[in-house]
């Protein structure tokens, strides 16, 4: 019989912050993006996204649209430094010690944000396992666009069945299977698995929580 399945959502769970904003804030450290543009134009994303207008392609490609100006080149040696220098010092003790907890188990991280973000994040992290949105890449370049479905809301479910159905397996065959998110956007595959855990949840997810009777954990660091 399989043992657990570990699932861990990433911004704002593992890490204390979103790595798609701190990305953001890099390149504008970098002279890459203008600040006030920036933050215009998230404005209005974040608007739609609260009134419903904005799906799970149009949210994660607003993101995606940094890369495309760059060459890859440049954004390997960005990324390198950005993992390093704005990414490491958000992970707790709280949360290397719970992955630790995992590691005889079978992990993945599950996450919205891009594979090319998020892979070296995975590795630094020690989660051999990673489903995350893909971006599309022509030609050695960034596009701006999605490949194939992104991993988001109910996005998460289908790319999760996707990669254990590749390895000849469904959620099914697992007696234990656990979600740690933060996130009411993961609502939907926290109630497919059999030990949801609410990670320092929003608002709205601490209140499911309470309905469900899930625990909840707390990672983050606490100011003195």
């Amino acid at each position: 019989m399989a043992g657990e399945l570990v699932l861990f959502d990433l911004d704002n769970t593992l890490l204390e912050g979103d790595s798609d904003e701190e990305w953001l804030e890099f390149l504008i450290a970098e002279e890459a993006l203008d600040r006030d543009t920036e933050f215009a134009a998230k404005e209005r994303l974040m608007r739609r996204y609260r009134e419903g207008a904005a799906g799970a392609i149009e949210f994660c490609e607003f993101f995606l649209r940094s890369y495309v100006p760059h060459s890859m080149e440049r954004l390997l040696a960005w990324r390198e430094r950005f993992v390093r220098e704005r990414i490491l010092p958000r992970v707790s003790a709280a949360a290397r010690e719970l992955i630790a907890a995992h590691r005889r188990e079978l992990c993945l991280i599950i996450t919205a944000t891009n594979r090319f973000l998020t892979e070296p994040i995975a590795a630094e992290l020690g989660v051999p396992n990673l489903i995350a949105t893909e971006p599309e890449i022509e030609q050695g370049r960034f596009t701006g666009r999605v490949a194939g479905t992104p991993c988001f809301r109910e996005g998460k479910i289908e790319r999760l069945a996707g990669w254990l159905a590749g390895r000849g397996k469904s959620a099914e065959d697992f007696p234990i299977v656990r979600f740690y998110s933060d996130s009411i956007n993961d609502a939907p595959l926290l109630e497919r698995a059999t030990h949801p855990v609410a990670v320092d949840p929003d608002p709205r997810l601490e209140r499911l929580a309470l309905e469900r009777g899930w625990p909840v954990l707390r990672l983050r660091r606490r100011a003195a």
